[in-house]
């Protein structure tokens, strides 16, 4: 990894470790901030999955979620647009702030652009970039929030949203995530793909 990759790393994740929000790293067991435990996830996933990825990919990936806690869910109408807008305005925060974190450690407007375009998703099924981002999100749920998930929601609304996240993701994606150890839940997995 080059020094401005590193320094950007670990710039994203300090402002990923102001995260109030605490979540349990199973690998370590000790509590971590959320978002910053979900970078260091995106990014191990992606050098698993794709280590020549691009470096906007790379910085995409462990921006994702930066500082997502800021704009909450709640604050927005409980209904399918107010889910809509709440996505919108998170995908110009991660672009708007990993851009300035960026432009501190020295890359120039091209790849800040290119990141922001990542971050906003510009592009799915189109631009393998965005879709080599895409999958590796897709994964990072099944691999680390899936389970969950499940637990917190009816079978239907769970495969529901296991067809629409499937939907997202390549063939190459697909085939990874049917490797991945999914436990009790691959059956909703197998109800998503049946039909």
């Amino acid at each position: 990894m080059s020094d401005r990759l590193v320094e950007a790393f670990r710039r994203i994740d300090e402002a990923n470790a102001q995260d109030p929000n605490l979540e349990r790293d199973a690998a370590t067991g000790r509590d971590e901030p959320k978002e910053l435990l979900y970078g260091r996830r995106m990014t191990e996933t992606l050098d698993a999955y794709a280590p020549d990825a691009p470096e906007a990919v790379k910085l995409a990936a462990r921006a994702q979620h930066i500082q997502r806690w800021i704009i909450p869910r709640a604050d927005y109408p409980m209904d399918r647009v107010g889910y809509l807008k709440w996505r919108r305005a998170l995908h110009d925060q991660h672009a708007e702030l990993a851009g300035a974190i960026l432009h501190e450690v020295g890359y120039d407007d091209t790849m800040v652009e290119r990141v922001g375009t990542l971050l906003r998703k510009k592009g799915l099924g189109t631009d393998p970039d965005v879709q080599l981002l895409e999958d590796v999100i897709c994964l990072v749920f099944l691999r680390h929030y899936f389970a969950d998930f499940a637990a917190r929601h009816a079978d239907e609304k769970v495969v529901d949203i296991l067809r629409k996240t499937w939907g997202k993701m390549s063939e190459r994606g697909h085939e990874a995530a049917l490797a991945l150890p999914l436990g009790p839940e691959r059956v909703l997995v197998e109800r998503a793909l049946a039909g």
